[in-house]
């Protein structure tokens, strides 16, 4: 049998982290205990969740990895497709449902494992097959079946509803799950944030690696190539949790770089400022990390200007959170912080709280401060009801949560200085934002691309612990880059070419 879940944990050798099946145990038990207080809610229900159906490749018989939907990973751990889950409110007591594999299975995909072999794997009370659930569904008699049904408020799709043949019999409810799930998903347990925290040690590790071997004409994909090498060589972390981005020079002022149409394929120049965004995953636990770094290892004036910036608006939102404060008031905070530096700086000019009226700092940086990650990268949870609802205002209507802070909540600081033409071009355009910005500087910073400084933080009883491990300050990264110009034997295979 493969590594996998085996003795009731997960590991994938002895150098990469063992993921308790207790982990999602507790999980169950948090969500049932939540379910108890509903008074809409009879304690003989069962939840009942669908896994992740394995896919192929359009036509073919070919598919991407399989990787488990969120919500069933959270609460069952199951690494297989195509399966279901049930729990019973009243007590906590687990039902697995797995597919009953054809004989071909064991000559093409390997042993058929044996029922109380899952058992045993994710610490469930029952397996059966998926074609029995009417039937035992029917010996259990619930009095209501608790299916999810609701809409991601990020990527505004809908949350996989459970259906299987012969549900209609049963008294279904879909008002109540996603929500109380989710609010779940939202505080992670201590097993959750020793995921968490090894995420973030592999993914740091892997952002040093690529620091250190950086060089002016390599591509961005062969940088993220050493990133996801090194995830996965030494952390087991077989998939990231997004796509990289692995921007340099102007692509630096491409929020979602990266993707199909630009798949990090620019060549990397000397005098670039690179903004790479990656993060392993592990276990279907996220990690999300940006590291900004001048491509030379040596920082300019103004790239100076612009990292500092941004690095003061992290740390001064890093400092101030604690429970109870606002993540609106955090992303406005960074806004401040990042405009006073850019003032400094002679990027802009004027009154900052005058600034701060005209939401000046959204033309350099749309995006929002941060999100909250687990399962998901951008986990969900950010606006619920019963929590403040999304602003209306722009750079603050793509802030993904705005609600007040909680220990155990893990989100993301990530402050952002960008220099993109749309946005500098409208902001020149109109009166009210062209008076705060210094027209040569601008002028001067077009194609500079853009610096995020991104870290994973957990919100403690007295402030946050910050999970991300990485060199910060222009000395520490200069130091490490210096280091791994020493160290590093780096052989770039279109130079190569070239000398041939």
């Amino acid at each position: 049998m493969s590594l996998g879940l085996r003795s009731a944990y997960y590991s994938l050798g002895e150098h990469t982290l063992s993921v308790p099946a207790a982990l999602f145990t507790l999980n169950r038990q948090r969500l049932v205990e939540r379910l108890r207080k509903d008074t809409k809610v009879n304690s003989s229900s069962l939840v009942l969740l669908q896994g992740g159906s394995e896919t192929t490749r359009y036509c073919s018989d070919v598919g991407p990895v399989f990787r488990q939907e969120s919500f069933f990973h959270w609460a069952f751990g199951v690494l297989e497709p195509d399966c279901y889950g049930a729990i019973r409110v009243e007590d906590g007591r687990a039902y697995l449902f797995v597919p009953r594999l054809p004989d071909e299975y064991a000559v093409w995909l390997g042993k058929i494992p044996k029922l109380e072999e899952y058992q045993h794997r994710y610490q469930v009370d029952e397996v059966h097959f998926v074609d029995e659930i009417a039937k035992k569904f029917t010996e259990i008699q619930p009095a209501t079946l608790l299916t999810l049904n609701g809409i991601n408020s990020d990527s505004k799709k809908k949350s996989v509803e459970a259906e299987f043949e012969g549900i209609k019999t049963f008294n279904v409810d879909n008002s109540v799950l996603h929500k109380e799930i989710s609010e779940c998903r939202v505080i992670k347990t201590d097993m959750e944030l020793a995921v968490l925290r090894y995420t973030n040690d592999i993914s740091s590790k892997a952002h040093i690696d690529v620091m250190r071997k950086c060089r002016p004409g390599m591509t961005e994909y062969q940088c993220e190539s050493i990133f996801m090498n090194y995830c996965y060589y030494n952390g087991g972390c077989r998939h990231v949790s997004y796509t990289c981005i692995c921007a340099s020079g102007g692509n630096g002022a491409i929020l979602h770089y990266g993707h199909a149409g630009a798949p990090n394929d620019k060549l990397i120049r000397d005098g670039d400022i690179c903004s790479f965004d990656m993060g392993a995953e592990y276990y279907c636990y996220a990690s999300d990390i940006t590291c900004s770094f001048p491509a030379n290892g040596k920082f300019t004036d103004d790239q100076k200007i612009v990292y500092n910036s941004v690095l003061k608006a992290n740390r001064a939102v890093f400092n101030a959170m604690k429970p109870g404060v606002s993540w609106f008031d955090m992303h406005v905070l960074a806004n401040r912080v990042m405009l006073e530096s850019l003032k400094d700086g002679c990027v802009v000019k004027g009154s900052i709280d005058d600034m701060m009226t005209a939401n000046l700092g959204a033309v350099f940086q749309p995006h929002g401060l941060g999100h909250f990650m687990g399962v998901d990268v951008h986990d969900v949870g950010g606006y619920l009801e019963g929590h403040p609802v999304r602003s209306t205002l722009a750079g603050l209507r793509s802030l993904r949560t705005a609600r007040l802070l909680e220990v155990g909540m893990v989100l993301t600081i990530e402050p952002g200085c960008y220099f993109i033409d749309h946005l500098l071009d409208q902001a020149l355009a109109d009166p009210q934002l062209s008076e705060f910005l210094v027209p040569d500087a601008i002028e001067r910073l077009r194609g500079f691309g853009g610096v995020r400084i991104e870290d994973d933080v957990v919100v403690t009883s007295t402030g946050a612990e910050l999970l991300t491990k990485v060199p910060r300050t222009i000395e520490e990264i200069e130091e490490a880059m210096a280091a791994g110009r020493n160290e590093e034997k780096v052989v770039i295979p279109q130079l190569l070419t070239k000398q041939v």
